[in-house]
């Protein structure tokens, strides 16, 4: 049996001995040693197909380069362009507040400054830093009545005078009243007949058209006072034929 023999000693086995190659094939082995071996092709991959559904990138305030992106002047002009559109929204109600209230007006009793329907812009604001003067058209309810619509009226007595009419006129204090817009004489006195003192937060009013107007004559209006005055009439939104400042 070939293979290790028992009970022999080393050096009394054969070795084989080793087939030698022919130097063809011996060269042969050497090139493919030397020779590189060719790259294997890498199989294809087929590309995936993209999903109609995008991810949604969740944002967050790590992704906005603030430092970079804003600029101390551009705070600066945004600072100041917010501080004009303030001054304007408070320009505009400050005006609109003090300047813009409308009210209609009711009845022909100031013809021929005022007509019936006519639509007049109210000055709230001149009254906080003065008085009403004789000759205003004011606006006011009577009495105090928030129930009632707004009158315009003329402001004839000040606070103090005594008021009496005598043969269809106005006197103020034993004086007759001369009065440069249009009117007519008064043919009902109405309460006042006699002489009628103004307290000191009282105001006498007439309408120009006097037989038309209910005024301070009439016991449901009487005087005027102070704090029941809404404010002046200064302008006149319609009708078109009216446009324009109040003449007094």
């Amino acid at each position: 049996m070939p293979g290790k023999i028992r009970g022999a000693k080393p050096d009394k086995i054969k070795k084989r001995k080793k087939k030698k190659l022919p130097m063809d094939q011996i060269e042969q082995k050497v090139r493919e040693k030397l020779e590189p071996k060719p790259q294997e092709k890498e199989p294809k991959t087929i590309p995936r197909r993209r999903s109609r559904r995008r991810s949604k990138k969740r944002w967050s305030l790590k992704d906005l380069d603030l430092k970079n992106s804003i600029s101390m002047e551009k705070v600066k002009e945004l600072g100041i362009w917010l501080l004009q559109i303030a001054a304007v929204i408070l320009a505009a109600f400050f005006f609109v507040w003090y300047f813009g209230q409308r009210v209609s007006t009711v009845g022909d009793s100031m013809n021929p400054v005022l007509g019936n329907g006519d639509v007049v812009l109210v000055n709230r604001f001149v009254y906080n830093a003065s008085s009403p003067k004789r000759g205003d058209i004011i606006v006011f309810k009577p009495k105090g009545n928030e129930n009632s619509h707004y009158y315009i009226k003329r402001v004839i007595g000040l606070p103090g005078e005594t008021v009496e009419i005598i043969e269809g006129r106005v006197y103020i204090d034993g004086e007759k009243l001369e009065e440069k817009y249009e009117t007519v004489e008064i043919s009902n006195v109405g309460i006042v007949t006699e002489k009628m003192k103004l307290g000191e937060d009282e105001f006498f009013v007439l309408g120009d058209e006097r037989n038309k107007s209910e005024d301070s004559r009439m016991a449901d209006v009487g005087n005027v006072k102070r704090a029941h005055i809404y404010g002046r009439v200064w302008f006149v939104l319609s009708p078109f034929d009216h446009f324009g400042f109040v003449k007094d």
